[in-house]
């Protein structure tokens, strides 16, 4: 596998790693006995993993993250493993989250979350740190945190509204409510229903249509979406000129007329 040389010596015991066809990179969250929740462990693994993603993001063209089994994407913090934390222990874990949140959102590459099953809590942020969303078609979804006496601390109260809506996102958030895949696929959470099963498999049938596209076209174009979306459409206008300016010498470029002039299937380089 390309990336374990990034990886260092430990083995990993929360994830599992897949390669397909030398270009994707599987990422599964690997505890389906308890809804694959995501412990200390895990956090840390999760950060392992993307640092070395953008650290050299040429080793892959395309990301897919989905859980172990066939009943849950990931249930959201380990609570049996917060039971009895202290307040500072519980801060320590918490910000080890935030971290691996912020590690997942800001992947160079493009990230398809492929949702076997529900995704709660913590888990609806991973998913909504991704790109885009596949999900089953009886997955469900939900911020219960509050519930909990906190609240979505992982990127959750910034990620939904700007998916769904202020309004809808506090009403959810608030009351915190679970919604079914219908309600997920209308409001725009995920992208596509799969039958169970098939959910990881159509999420591959994605990424290898992205992987025939120009890995630095996809690589701007991301980040102009991401940061463009952030500020006024003025601003958005000028993050997205120069990111297109930056694709204007690759070779890439030249590759991609040449080949359309041709008749030909381009062959990208990602230069």
């Amino acid at each position: 596998m390309k990336l374990a040389k990034h990886l260092g010596q430990a083995p990993l015991e929360t994830l599992q790693l897949e390669e397909i066809d030398q270009q994707i990179l599987v990422v599964t969250l690997n505890r389906p006995a308890v809804s694959n929740a995501i412990s200390t462990t895990m956090g840390h693994e999760i950060i392992r993993v993307f640092g070395a993603l953008e650290a050299d993001p040429s080793l892959y063209r395309c990301v897919i993250l989905t859980g172990a089994g066939d009943h849950a994407f990931c249930g959201g913090a380990d609570l049996k493993q917060r039971e009895g934390m202290t307040d500072e222990d519980f801060g320590v874990q918490h910000y080890l989250f935030e971290r691996m949140n912020r590690a997942i959102t800001y992947c160079p590459l493009p990230l398809i979350c492929a949702a076997n099953g529900s995704a709660v809590a913590g888990g609806l942020e991973l998913l909504l740190a991704c790109d885009f969303a596949y999900a089953a078609k009886d997955a469900v979804f939900g911020f219960t945190e509050v519930k909990r006496g906190i609240m979505p601390g992982g990127g959750g109260t910034q990620q939904l509204p700007r998916t769904i809506g202020t309004r809808r996102a506090k009403e959810l958030i608030f009351r915190g409510a679970r919604f079914t895949a219908d309600e997920a696929l209308a409001w725009g959470v995920v992208n596509r229903l799969c039958e169970r099963g098939r959910v990881l498999a159509d999420a591959i049938e994605a990424a290898r249509d992205i992987c025939t596209s120009a890995p630095l076209s996809v690589a701007q174009a991301k980040k102009a979406i991401d940061l463009g979306i952030q500020g006024d459409l003025r601003t958005g206008l000028y993050v997205e000129i120069e990111a297109y300016n930056r694709l204007i010498p690759t070779s890439d470029r030249q590759e991609g007329i040449s080949a359309y002039n041709e008749k030909r299937q381009p062959a990208f380089r990602g230069r």
